[in-house]
């Protein structure tokens, strides 16, 4: 089980305000978690390949390829302000 503290802690890193009758039950379930998590711990997992991901996906990318541009007048044409070719935008820095 968690101590006050811990639970405290954490309770601020996530920025929440609890009621002590909250810290009380965070400290049991949290305290729960991580003595599950150590039950996976003693798991032997040598002979399971390390993953990325639970099942079996790859990523399916198309060629790049090249095709016609729009000419700068019809890109430009709904642009809300412009200067030449080019859109124009308000400085940000």
């Amino acid at each position: 089980m968690l101590t006050m503290k811990e639970v405290e802690h954490v309770a601020l890193l996530a920025r929440l305000e609890l009621t002590p009758e909250e810290k009380k039950m965070y400290a049991r379930q949290l305290g729960d978690i991580l003595e599950y998590a150590q039950k996976l711990n003693k798991l032997d997992t040598r002979a399971v390949p390390p993953t990325a991901h639970v099942l079996p996906l790859q990523n399916v990318f198309r060629e790049d390829q090249t095709g016609e541009h729009l000419p700068p007048e019809k890109v430009l044409a709904n642009a809300p302000d412009r200067e030449g070719q080019f859109f124009k935008v308000p400085r940000i820095v």
